[in-house]
């Protein structure tokens, strides 16, 4: 079943309605196979609606065919006897004999009467050490006890096997499959996470839930996680905390991850320098064509910051020595690598003070077509540069990340 997470959900005749993100089944208080009730879908507004498995024709490793018919679009929520099969019972540690096991996977399979039922579970020994782990049985549920709707409610969980369905999800897929795990799950797949992948899901969390998922963590670690978030999420998580808060984790920091958030923090979020990351694409204008593509090939350099290389007379660290101009990414990649880019510097374009709107950084995005510009002072120091993403955020109504389609129970999606 962790080979459904992620599988598209398609109509009939082949659109595409969504992906799944879980299995919903209801326990039983006697030892049979439980019966799944449904899966979880994922719509392309993000909004997690339930689908009956007797809607379902076929599942194939392509995909998951759903039978013509409407589909009720009212958001998805849990019931007090329904288990989420990947978010509750993947890793759940439960008892085998005299064995203490994890479970690794659960099987799936069709009845006579149509019905869907957790008939295999995939289980391997608990032995404390990755290096030493046993080897993976299969046993029919009724040889397994711990997998009670009290258990796995009350239990802790090892998150491990549960992380390696989310590694190959995108960080803001992952904030979103942790939004909808039960608050204990939640802690434990972010306690068995680390620092960076972490710091990538929180930062597409909405506000209450980060400062949740924060307040959860010891001091030493939030403050890890803050180091390990881009300066500008980071500075506008902490303004939503109290001073004494904000102020504790700030001194926590180290100085050099903390001064650039705190210069951010002088700000107020709905203006260019609230806006801005501090840490652009910068080079001095003796550096060359090929230094600069190097920079911009940087992974870790969301594409849209990639977009424009700042050139600044040193110091490169923002605040930076007089700027000078830019380097579009298009430009770099028409011109011979030993140019310098001191020879291609745009010095047209115009750039945004740190105390401008978010209405004019708006207007300015849209007459110069941008999907990156330069924040600099009165004095010629390029402070930073805001990206279109970030723009995005603020320009979106509040608690977009958590919001899909609106209620009404009229709604229908027709397949």
């Amino acid at each position: 079943m962790a080979q459904l997470a992620r599988l598209g959900v398609f109509g009939p005749d082949g659109e595409s309605i969504g992906r799944v993100r879980d299995v919903v089944v209801g326990l039983r208080l006697d030892r049979q196979p439980p019966k799944a009730l449904g899966i979880v879908v994922e719509l392309a507004t993000r909004r997690r609606i339930f689908v009956p498995m007797l809607r379902v024709t076929s599942i194939e490793p392509t995909g998951v065919t759903l039978a013509t018919g409407s589909v009720n679009l009212r958001a998805f929520h849990q019931r007090p006897n329904e288990v989420l099969v990947l978010g509750q019972m993947l890793d759940a540690r439960v008892t085998v004999g005299d064995s203490d096991v994890v479970v690794m996977d659960a099987a799936m399979e069709p009845t006579r009467t149509r019905d869907w039922v957790i008939a295999r579970v995939a289980v391997r020994e608990r032995t404390g050490r990755l290096s030493r782990r046993g080897p993976v049985q299969v046993l029919r549920w009724d040889e397994i006890s711990g997998l009670g709707i009290a258990e796995l409610t009350e239990t802790r969980q090892d998150a491990r096997a549960l992380l390696v369905v989310y590694d190959r999800l995108r960080a803001t897929d992952v904030a979103a499959a942790l939004r909808d795990l039960p608050a204990k799950r939640r802690y434990e797949v972010a306690d068995a996470m680390d620092d960076e992948r972490l710091a990538d899901v929180i930062e597409e969390l909405p506000e209450e839930d980060q400062k949740d998922l924060l307040s959860h963590l010891d001091d030493e670690r939030a403050a890890d996680i803050l180091e390990a978030m881009d300066p500008d999420d980071a500075a506008d998580l902490l303004a939503e905390l109290s001073e004494v808060d904000k102020d504790r984790l700030l001194e926590l920091m180290e100085p050099e991850e903390s001064e650039p958030v705190r210069r951010l923090l002088e700000y107020s979020k709905d203006t260019a320098g609230g806006l801005m990351t501090p840490e652009p694409i910068v080079l001095a204008p003796d550096a060359t064509i090929a230094e600069a593509l190097a920079r911009v090939r940087n992974p870790d350099i969301t594409p849209a910051l990639a977009s424009l290389v700042f050139v600044c007379r040193p110091p490169s660290a923002t605040p930076t020595g007089r700027y000078l101009g830019c380097v579009h990414i298009q430009r770099l990649l028409r011109e011979p690598p030993s140019d310098l880019v001191a020879g291609v510097v745009d010095t047209q374009l115009a750039s945004l003070r740190p105390n401008a709107t978010l209405t004019e950084v708006t207007r300015f995005f849209a007459a110069y077509n941008l999907v990156c510009g330069p924040v600099v002072d009165d004095e010629d120091h390029l402070l930073g540069a805001i990206t279109g993403d970030d723009l995005l955020d603020h320009l979106l109504p509040e608690g977009w990340r958590e919001s899909g389609l609106r209620e009404a129970g009229g709604e229908r999606l027709d397949a």
